[in-house]
């Protein structure tokens, strides 16, 4: 098992910053993508960004490409997702993901390790 706790979700103004941190702790060297998905009320999780935990390749959705950044530090298992120029429309619970195998997957579905989530508030 892999257990994944995040932090650092809080209320910000537009335009303002949040990062994000995504500690994973068990057997992670049984994982190789680790991602994040967000999930607003009365919508569906919907994919943000995932990164390979040995390569360190990224892949983001085209609603926060160039504004949030997804890296890692290996020596802490540790994702970070850092969230730029905010926006109103990103206010929702943000969830650290993890999968086993290989590829930047963007369906919940392929994931099978979860955090509990964390509520990210932007205020207009």
């Amino acid at each position: 098992q892999v257990q994944m706790v995040e932090s650092g979700g809080g209320l910000v103004q537009a335009g303002g910053s949040l990062r994000l941190s995504c500690a994973a702790s068990g057997r992670t060297f049984s994982t190789s993508t680790f991602g994040w998905f967000r999930q607003a009320p009365g919508k569906e999780r919907e994919f943000v960004a995932a990164i390979s935990w040995r390569a360190g390749s990224t892949l983001y959705s085209d609603s926060v490409k160039a504004r949030f950044t997804i890296s890692r530090d290996n020596a802490k298992s540790t994702v970070y997702l850092q969230m730029n120029s905010l926006r109103p429309e990103d206010t929702a619970v943000y969830y650290c993901t993890a999968r086993g195998g290989a590829g930047l997957l963007q369906q919940p579905d392929d994931y099978g390790y979860w955090g509990q989530g964390t509520q990210v508030t932007v205020s207009s």
